[in-house]
């Protein structure tokens, strides 16, 4: 009889501290061994869609605007990993393929946008060009990142219609749908006292000279972005 009311005992004791731990909670180390653990902060991606002038054409490796961005970002000590996507000859239309798969591998947190020269290049209608730009800059805002559109100009000889047209089809994209604008890529280079200087030999790539002004063309209007 002794051995079995100790065991009745025991038995209503372990059922009642049961009981008060289901009605007053798990004790605070059992809780936090169930709890989520904090998903640390995903460093920025930024992801730069151009052509050849940003995909280092003629130039020697690490030297292009893009790969000094990299550096730019790493002496200002601003965590951000660098995408360079873009491709030699690529237009507006090439890159609107493209970018969905990027936007889904990538997850950019910015999409700097550098497309449309070679679409004057080769002659394409304006209006095929503004409606990829608009295409890319909402496929991107949609996809939760900012865009920075890079606009682009043509030489005189292409008419003074075309050329003013052309020009002013990215500050037109970027107002109508609130993007980030750097107006000329080229700015400085191409309009500067001694063109010839500052290009390849084929007068339409600048080199590596002319790269960090480049960079100084784009990154006030990055860094506004990124912070």
């Amino acid at each position: 009889m002794r051995i079995r009311t100790v065991l009745r005992r025991d038995f209503i004791l372990r059922s009642g501290a049961a009981v008060a731990a289901g009605l007053f909670g798990t004790p605070a180390r059992a809780r936090q061994a169930t709890e989520a653990p904090q998903t640390p902060a995903r460093t920025p991606v930024i992801l730069v869609l151009g052509d050849s002038l940003s995909a280092e054409y003629g130039l020697p490796r690490g030297s292009g605007w893009v790969a000094l961005l990299e550096k730019k970002l790493a002496q200002e000590k601003i965590p951000a990993t660098v995408v360079n996507a873009s491709i030699s000859g690529e237009t507006t239309s090439g890159g609107r393929a493209r970018l969905p798969a990027l936007l889904a591998q990538h997850h950019p947190s910015v999409v700097v946008i550098e497309l449309g020269g070679n679409d004057a290049l080769r002659g394409l209608a304006l209006q095929h060009t503004e409606e990829n730009l608009v295409a890319m800059v909402q496929a991107a805002q949609q996809a939760g990142a900012k865009v920075l559109l890079v606009g682009m100009q043509v030489p005189p000889n292409y008419g003074a219609a075309y050329t003013q047209r052309f020009a002013a089809l990215f500050p037109k994209v970027a107002r109508a749908h609130k993007a980030a604008l750097v107006p000329f890529l080229l700015a400085g280079v191409a309009d500067g006292p001694d063109p010839t200087a500052s290009f390849q030999p084929d007068r339409i790539h600048p080199n590596a000279q002319a790269q960090p002004r480049l960079l100084a063309n784009v990154w006030p209007q990055l860094v506004k972005l990124l912070r």
